[in-house]
């Protein structure tokens, strides 16, 4: 069975509609991005790099392809197509007591989509 928090991450991913983002984390949830050393810290960063990462992969195939549940987290698959290069990827999420996410962190590879990606994530965290 899919957690709540999980089925509630899974609309906002399909429907493209990151407004809810915010609502799902908690105060200090942290993002950690592929490309990023320091971890981005905070309701509003976490959310700044989620949604600019939904813009990035919204159009490119982006599709979830394999789902690990545990009390209070998850493993999430996925593959995407990003300037002709296949992007596999996980996201790992965790959340508290109360069903909000207080941690996200992806992993990508091969490096050459990660290096694909990278200049195109700056872009929109800049824009």
């Amino acid at each position: 069975m899919t957690p709540a928090v999980i089925e509630r991450w899974l609309e906002v991913i399909e429907s493209g509609d990151t407004a809810g983002i915010d609502d799902m984390l908690a105060p200090d949830a942290v993002f950690y991005s592929p490309a990023v050393f320091t971890p981005q810290r905070g309701r509003a960063q976490a959310a700044a790099y989620l949604r600019a990462a939904e813009k990035l992969f919204a159009g490119a195939n982006f599709r979830y392809v394999g789902k690990w549940f545990d009390a209070h987290s998850a493993v999430l698959e996925f593959a995407a197509e990003i300037d002709g290069l296949t992007v596999e990827g996980i996201d790992m999420i965790h959340w508290n007591a109360d069903g909000k996410i207080v941690s996200v962190k992806v992993m990508i590879r091969p490096l050459k989509a990660l290096q694909a990606i990278v200049p195109k994530m700056a872009a929109l965290l800049q824009g």
